[in-house]
């Protein structure tokens, strides 16, 4: 039975990722993710903000705002508790290039232009297979038009794309008027891979201190249905690969996402709640579903049930949805 998937240039042995999360903080965390089988790993993020901090001093900056991350786990930190700079980014790279055999992708999260070229090739030459670029933006700026935010992701894009010869992903939210123009625009500009979906999170109100605190949820099996339905509708439009992240805890999970077209399936949420063995468990469901089910290979699954091969392609659409309230509603009167 082959499992084997390719994604970025890469041949994997399985579609099990570990994305972006404080497991890869140290050295012992990622031979831990291997060695439970994860075919890759998405080192934790290097903000933009650490990249400011080389020239600015910004403490105060950091701990005043309103958005986190999932790898935030307790918000961003103060200048002196971040894991680690730059400089100790580029060598955690190469640290982790020596102690496993599992392609190494590094995460940059940001907003702008700024260094991202530049430490986009600084992350190559230390060794990193790949780079994620997690365009992590909130337009709160009423002056702002839709047409510029989709700007600002493609400049990004392509101006990493031009500073290193490694592969790159986008890793981006739903939140646009179109994605699929979104996702079209970035695989024209030669985005190897997209990854669907980060997640943007909202603070919460200290009733008793009345101060605004941040409140970083993990994800739930229940967001799975949004990476789902998009990558169903892109297999088959882009060139690019196409990631599933955010609500993927099981096998049978990992078994939807490539059947609507995902090329590698990331878990993060899943290995914090329950440990990062339960790679072990999600492989051999994968496994046992496949032997069941008389599927002698990962390829041979991916995209059949995506909305280019769907027998209903309207499945993926408001047809559906009408069809779905109608159902509802028949449960509410008869029921």
């Amino acid at each position: 039975m082959d499992l084997s998937t390719k994604y970025l240039g890469m041949q994997l042995r399985t579609p099990l990722v570990a994305s972006a999360s404080p497991l890869s903080q140290d050295i012992g965390g990622i031979r831990a993710l291997e060695d439970a089988g994860a075919s890759a790993v998405v080192l934790y993020s290097l903000f933009e903000e650490q990249l400011r901090q080389e020239r600015v001093e910004f403490d105060h900056y950091l701990n005043v705002g309103a958005e986190s991350t999932a790898e935030a786990l307790t918000y961003f930190p103060r200048s002196t508790e971040f894991h680690v700079g730059p400089e100790g980014y580029l060598k955690h790279i190469r640290q982790a290039k020596q102690a496993v055999d599992i392609p190494i992708i590094a995460s940059l999260n940001g907003t702008t232009l700024g260094g991202w070229s530049r430490y986009a090739k600084q992350v190559e030459e230390a060794g990193a297979d790949a780079i994620e670029c997690n365009v992590y933006f909130i337009p709160t700026n009423t002056e702002i038009q839709g047409a510029e935010v989709e700007k600002m992701y493609a400049d990004i894009l392509r101006e990493v794309k031009i500073s290193v010869h490694i592969p790159v992903a986008a890793k981006l939210s739903p939140f646009f008027s179109n994605l699929a123009n979104v996702a079209k625009r970035l695989d024209q500009l030669g985005t190897d891979g997209l990854v669907l979906f980060n997640r943007f999170y909202q603070p919460d109100i200290d009733l008793e201190e009345l101060s605004i605190k941040p409140n970083v949820l993990l994800s739930s099996p229940q967001e799975l249905r949004l990476p789902l339905t998009w990558i169903g509708i892109l297999y088959g439009r882009v060139r690019a690969n196409l990631a599933a992240t955010t609500g993927v805890y099981s096998p049978e999970d990992v078994i939807k996402l490539l059947m609507v077209g995902a090329d590698v399936t990331m878990l993060c949420s899943a290995l914090l709640r329950h440990g990062i063995g339960h790679l072990r468990h999600i492989e051999t469901g994968l496994r046992e579903w496949m032997e069941e089910h008389e599927y002698e290979s990962v390829q041979q699954m991916q995209g059949s049930m995506s909305q280019q091969r769907c027998p209903d392609p309207t499945a993926f659409e408001r047809a559906q949805y009408m069809k779905a309230v109608k159902g509802l509603q028949h449960v509410l009167v008869n029921g």
